[in-house]
């Protein structure tokens, strides 16, 4: 059986029981190991690879929450318990719009469930844990940086997105727990801030408010029954408020209409653009996935428009199979 990579936290950043008011060795419990493996061929291998592995919170009778990108495209999907015991889970559901991802474990996992409070009550400054799998060692000792929007270079924004520091080193699918022990939000990403004159690396976890109203249909549907966002196969970032297109996704909508890598995005359906947030809101607010999306681009010195086609990105993605 694969084992995951063994590391700790440096023991002065590791989170000390009498620091907490909660039983935080049994909430560490519930946290477990995620280790997923993907087919060469799938759309996500030469992005996120075909090997992936983080962490995932027990939230209900062998459901564990973890974030999609490790699961999305899975073939086989193994939960680590901290005592070494391993169970194979099914990769049960994943939402584009928050990046929640679902596993159900297939074997007994004998171990407590972490509760789900409120990541809304979570304060700037405020004492949390982020929990990875192993228990304490594994875990660190943190607080809330800040709680403000985040938009991601592959199509992703969210509203008010939980910045925690320092940064857990093995980020992905760590659970953010309040100072009541309950979980607040998963980890999903490293970042880095100037602060101070020096650069500090932060992790941005997705907050547990936005799990509440689409939990239901992940469990039932394996995604949520309402229509999706258009999508348009392009990855991009801010350059001196401006969009530019770094990447396109082989056969997407962009790669049809013939986007290339180092176009400015200026405008969508005649509106301006100039920040990744304002870019992705204004293609959403068209309709939904299908609906054509004018572009103004700004390439080589020409500014022309192009309407993309856009599409519902999980189209391209593979299926998960119950085994």
């Amino acid at each position: 059986m694969v084992s995951l990579i063994e590391w700790k936290v440096p023991p002065a950043a590791q989170p000390r029981a009498e620091d907490y008011s909660y039983d935080l060795e049994r909430a560490l419990s519930a946290v477990v190991g995620l280790h997923s493996i993907i087919p060469s061929d799938a759309f996500t291998a030469d992005t996120l690879g075909i090997e992936r592995a983080g962490n995932g919170v027990l939230i209900g009778d062998g459901l564990v929450l973890t974030i999609g990108y490790l699961i999305t495209e899975a073939e086989t999907v193994w939960l680590h318990q901290g005592d070494g015991h391993v169970v194979q889970g099914h990769a049960l559901g994943f939402d584009q719009e928050t990046g929640f991802g679902l596993v159900q474990a297939l074997g007994k996992i004998d171990l407590p469930v972490m509760a789900l409070g409120s990541s809304r009550a979570a304060e700037i400054g405020e004492r949390v844990v982020v929990g990875g799998a192993g228990g304490r060692t594994r875990s660190l000792a943190g607080r809330v940086a800040a709680k403000q929007e985040f938009a991601g270079y592959w199509e992703y924004a969210l509203d008010e997105a939980i910045f925690t520091y320092p940064a857990h080193p093995n980020w992905g699918g760590t659970a953010l727990i309040s100072p009541k022990g309950e979980l607040i939000g998963i980890g999903s990403l490293q970042i880095e801030r100037e602060r101070d004159g020096k650069n500090e690396h932060l992790n941005m976890t997705v907050p547990i408010d936005l799990l509440h109203p689409i939990l239901d249909d992940l469990r039932k549907f394996g995604r949520v029954n309402k229509p999706v966002r258009p999508w348009l196969g392009l990855y991009s970032t801010e350059v001196e408020d401006k969009i530019v297109i770094v990447g396109i996704a082989p056969k997407g909508p962009a790669a049809r209409a013939e986007l290339k890598t180092g176009d400015v995005v200026l405008a969508v359906a005649g509106e301006n653009v100039s920040t990744l947030g304002s870019f992705y809101r204004k293609v959403w607010a068209l309709g939904h996935a299908g609906v054509e999306v004018p572009l103004t681009l700004y390439r080589e010195g020409v500014t022309f428009d192009v309407r993309v086609n856009s599409s519902d990105r999980a189209k391209f993605l593979k299926q998960p199979k119950m085994h």
